[in-house]
């Protein structure tokens, strides 16, 4: 099976392997709301190293009962190359720079109130914030997320029609709200939304 796409995973175009990675993550995610880190990485390390010792140790008895000489069973990926060049190393680091730097200047922007109705937008949803930190922990959040990812796009896929049809209304609804507040406060530069 060549290997898919995360987008090929979010739409569930290989059922096999979108619920392998979707259950993977699930109960990662489900592992550490019961067990720190620490012990779901020793846990996983565990599991992982029981399967490759044991299957080490079958192929051995395997090869010395057939009298086969066929070597060591991971030898391919164990000569696989797995460094990152520098060029690879720059590429990721350019990269996080790039967002790093934009964050901060958006951050920079919105606290010191470059933009009074952006500022204004940033505090409410501040605000909403601290009720959904109140209702829920990182943890659920993001189990909460992975969840959402893999469900959400098929759902869009499938009831595209009437989604867009009501994220019209609320996206209409949202700017005759915003109009009106902007109309209320003098020299809030307006938004083409």
């Amino acid at each position: 099976v060549p290997f898919l796409t995360s987008i090929d995973l979010l739409y569930w175009r290989d059922i096999k392997q979108t619920g392998i990675v979707f259950g993977s993550f699930l109960l990662l995610l489900f592992s550490l709301t019961q067990f720190s880190v620490v012990s779901v990485v020793a846990y996983l390390a565990l599991a992982a190293l029981s399967a490759t010792i044991s299957f080490r140790i079958y192929k051995s008895v395997l090869q010395a009962v057939q009298k086969t000489d066929e070597g060591h069973p991971f030898k391919t990926y164990l000569e696989l190359e797995i460094t990152l060049s520098q060029e690879q190393i720059q590429k990721y680091t350019d990269c996080l720079q790039f967002y790093v730097n934009n964050t901060l200047k958006e951050l920079r922007r919105l606290f010191l109130v470059q933009d009074l109705v952006d500022s204004l937008k940033f505090a409410v949803l501040m605000w909403l914030l601290t009720y959904v930190g109140a209702l829920f922990n990182g943890l659920t959040l993001l189990l909460m997320a992975v969840v959402s990812m893999f469900t959400l796009p098929v759902v869009y896929v499938k009831h595209q029609a009437q989604i867009d049809q009501y994220l019209g209304l609320v996206r209409t609804h949202i700017n005759t709200v915003v109009a009106k507040i902007q109309a209320k406060i003098p020299g809030a530069k307006r938004h083409a939304e």
